[in-house]
This record gives C-alpha cells, structure tokens and sequence, in this order.
C-alpha cells in the first residue's frame, strides 16, 4: 500500500509570515494541533511545505519562556525543513521514516514537491498495526521536542 492512499488530503496550512496567534486560533477553530507550513511557488501556483508548526511547538517555544506571542510570527516558532513523504512511497517507508524523526504526523508531498497531505499514526492505527506486525513502532523524540507515540501488539497508544 502507498502513503498517499493513507494520508489525510484535507491538512491545513499556514504560510510562515502568518502571526502566530492566528495560528494557533486555527488550531482551536479546527481542533487540531498541526499545521504544515506552505509556500506558494509563483511559477506553478503549488503549495510547498517549508515547516510545520505543533501545539507543543507554541507552548515549549512560547508559552514556557514567557514570550509574548503577539511579537512572533509562525516563521519564528516552525519547524523548519520537515521530513516529507512522497505519495508514492510504499507506507512501510513512511513510517521508517516517522520512526527515525520520532514524529506521529508526516507531510506527504506529489511527484513536483506540492504538498498532497498529511499522514498521521492515529488518524490510520489500524493500518500502521497491520504493517508493523508485531513490531513496536515508538517515535519518542529526543530533548524537549519530546512526546511518544507508541503502537504495541494490541494497537494501543
């Protein structure tokens, strides 16, 4: 199976101009806690991702060293250059990959670069489960970019 059968098309997106405040009310309005990051090429009119931006990121970045968030942009806070997956990868690749990183979310991007999604461990466990196997899958990250995604036997977190 191919990640871009798996991964959500719908990923909402931010440019990293954007106030950071405006992200994160996003955030709440869709009720989620990951943006990915665009730029618009002028050549082909594509979204490229260039960062992608967490809840955790604000409130480690932000929220924890006491900085008014109303001064930063989303540029300031994202995480830049993220790891991508190409649609066509087979999703075993994928989650190699979101292992290495110790991510749960993955950009997943077309043949030319445009952003085509975002693969998640949650939004797909039962898929991630039949692919692993009975292989752990544990994306606990270093520093303080912490945070554990762990799928055992049983498919449970």
């Amino acid at each position: 199976m191919n990640t871009g059968k798996l991964c959500r098309t719908s990923a909402v997106t931010v440019e990293r101009g954007e106030e950071l405040i405006r992200a994160a009310q996003l955030m709440r309005d869709k009720h989620i806690g990951y943006l990915v990051v665009v730029a618009r090429d002028a050549a082909d009119d594509l979204q490229r991702p260039v960062g992608v931006l967490t809840d955790r990121d604000i409130v480690v970045t932000v929220v924890a060293r006491e900085t008014d968030p109303r001064t930063l942009r989303v540029g300031d806070v994202m995480t830049q250059s993220p790891s991508t997956a190409v649609d066509s990868d087979p999703l075993e690749k994928s989650l190699r990959e979101m292992r290495r990183m110790g991510v749960r979310r993955l950009p997943v991007v077309g043949r030319r670069g445009e952003l085509v999604g975002v693969l998640s461990l949650r939004r797909n466990r039962g898929t991630v489960e039949r692919t692993a196997g009975p292989r752990r899958l544990d994306t606990q990250r270093a520093g303080d970019r912490g945070g554990a995604a762990t799928l055992n036997r049983r498919g449970a977190w």
